[in-house]
């Protein structure tokens, strides 16, 4: 081999080698500066906490999430159904649910070299709105039918409570009608769940009490001594009724459908009358026993009291027959002054002269004068005159027999008077209508200025 040939070969060889070495150090420093990047990479954690807030699951739900993810640089939150639907904060802050039903919360985060995730799952319960109505049926008088109509939506379960009512309870979505027997306030409660909560709400329905017939009988002005003919009012006391009926034995009833009517009897004897009341739920009826005496033309009046004249104003010195009462001089008008049959004097609190005079002579006695006085004759001393009559009589008297036969007005006298040296005193009177009767003075009651008689009479109804 000649000397040219071998110095190219030495060259070729020393370039080869540097090459390998080149090559052999390059490789190294790859290896070296590889090892050093995987020793210095950033793992990614995915994790977070949702809260679902006030633990409350029923729609609409309010979830915060806490992101607590580690070595991650980007985030994409998926929020299946919330809103926001998505959100690519770090902190998205509150998602919210408005409708029911199974959610999952996705995060996926990372960085330049690694990506990791999570899911989250959990439930949202429908929304709840609770109400019920009650309609009570025909009417609210007890006992009643109520009907309850569920106007619940969102609920899965359902409990009814019926106070005072039959049934006294349900579980059903729509109960069937409760019945309630007694009267006034019933509390009805209905409480419902929805899987997970429970919702209640009450209201209160108030039944009026159930029907109580009752009646009350007036007898007219005229007829306060049960005596024939009769006349009275029936007056309706009945509670919770809504119709009625009425009946009896005898007697005329002047509207027997009426609420009030009245009722007329001719002839004496005892009967029955009878109220049905009626509220489209019971009936029910009431009935009162009424005796009427036959007529005696006599009204007895007990315990009259006439004042002295200085008691006139204090106790009164006129009695009205047709009125029966006393009346004071302040209380006579043109209208009631021709009503007044009996005036009194007394002259002083010893009762040393007293007499009965006519509403005419009210002015000659020290009275005002009375409008439109009717004459009225008296008997002021039975033993000035030749009529006969006694306390015995008096007593016994269950008719005016007695009164028709005393001819009163031929034996009046206005000059006669009395004193209070004994009593019972009787004093017999006839009015400008023929109407009879006698006054039986029973006590003298000395009070000073309010001095008084007291006296029972027995008068005529009519002149016979």
């Amino acid at each position: 081999m000649s000397r040219i040939n071998k110095h190219t070969e030495k060259v070729k060889y020393r370039r080869s080698m540097r090459s390998f070495f080149f090559i052999l150090h390059f490789s190294f420093f790859v290896f070296v500066l590889t090892s050093c990047y995987e020793e210095t990479q950033v793992l990614v954690n995915a994790e977070f906490q949702a809260t679902i807030k006030g633990n409350n699951h029923t729609a609409p739900v309010s979830v915060s999430i806490e992101n607590l993810t580690t070595g991650a640089d980007f985030y994409q939150w998926t929020f299946e159904g919330g809103i926001p639907e998505s959100s690519t904060e770090q902190h998205p802050g509150n998602v919210t649910y408005n409708k029911a039903g199974t959610y999952t919360i996705i995060l996926e985060a990372w960085n330049n070299n690694e990506r990791n995730s999570k899911e989250y799952t959990f439930s949202v319960d429908s929304t709840v709105y609770i109400a019920f109505d009650s309609e009570i049926l025909i009417n609210d008088f007890a006992p009643a039918e109520v009907k309850f109509t569920n106007l619940t939506t969102g609920a899965s379960s359902y409990e009814w409570t019926f106070e005072g009512g039959l049934p006294a309870s349900s579980t059903e979505q729509h109960p069937e009608n409760v019945i309630f027997d007694v009267p006034g306030e019933h509390k009805i409660t209905l409480t419902v769940n929805n899987g997970r909560e429970t919702f209640t709400t009450s209201k209160v329905i108030n039944l009026l009490p159930k029907i109580d017939v009752s009646f009350d009988l007036e007898p007219s002005f005229d007829d306060y001594d049960y005596e024939v003919p009769f006349t009275a009012a029936l007056i309706n006391k009945t509670q919770n009724g809504l119709t009625y009926e009425w009946q009896s034995t005898g007697g005329t009833i002047v509207d027997k459908d009426a609420e009030s009517t009245e009722i007329i009897f001719n002839n004496p004897g005892t009967y029955t009358i009878t109220l049905q009341g009626n509220n489209q739920k019971e009936t029910k009826t009431f009935s009162r026993e009424i005796t009427l005496k036959a007529n005696s033309n006599l009204y007895t009046l007990q315990n009259v009291k006439f004042g002295t004249k200085k008691a006139e104003e204090s106790v009164g010195c006129f009695y009205s027959l047709a009125e029966r009462k006393i009346l004071k001089p302040s209380e006579v008008n043109p209208t009631n002054g021709k009503e007044i049959n009996l005036a009194f004097f007394g002259l002083d609190a010893g009762f040393s002269r007293c007499y009965f005079l006519s509403p005419t002579d009210a002015l000659s006695s020290g009275f005002a004068s009375i409008p439109d006085a009717s004459k009225t004759y008296y008997v002021n001393d039975l033993s000035q005159t030749s009529l006969n009559f006694t306390d015995s009589d008096f007593a016994a008297m269950a008719d005016d027999t007695k009164l028709k036969s005393l001819d009163i007005k031929s034996a009046g006298s206005n000059s006669t008077w009395f004193t209070n040296v004994y009593i019972p005193r009787l004093v017999l009177f006839e009015t400008a209508k023929g109407i009879k009767g006698v006054i039986r003075i029973k006590a003298f009651v000395s009070e000073g200025d309010n001095s008084y008689i007291l006296t029972d009479i027995k008068v005529q109804k009519e002149a016979k």
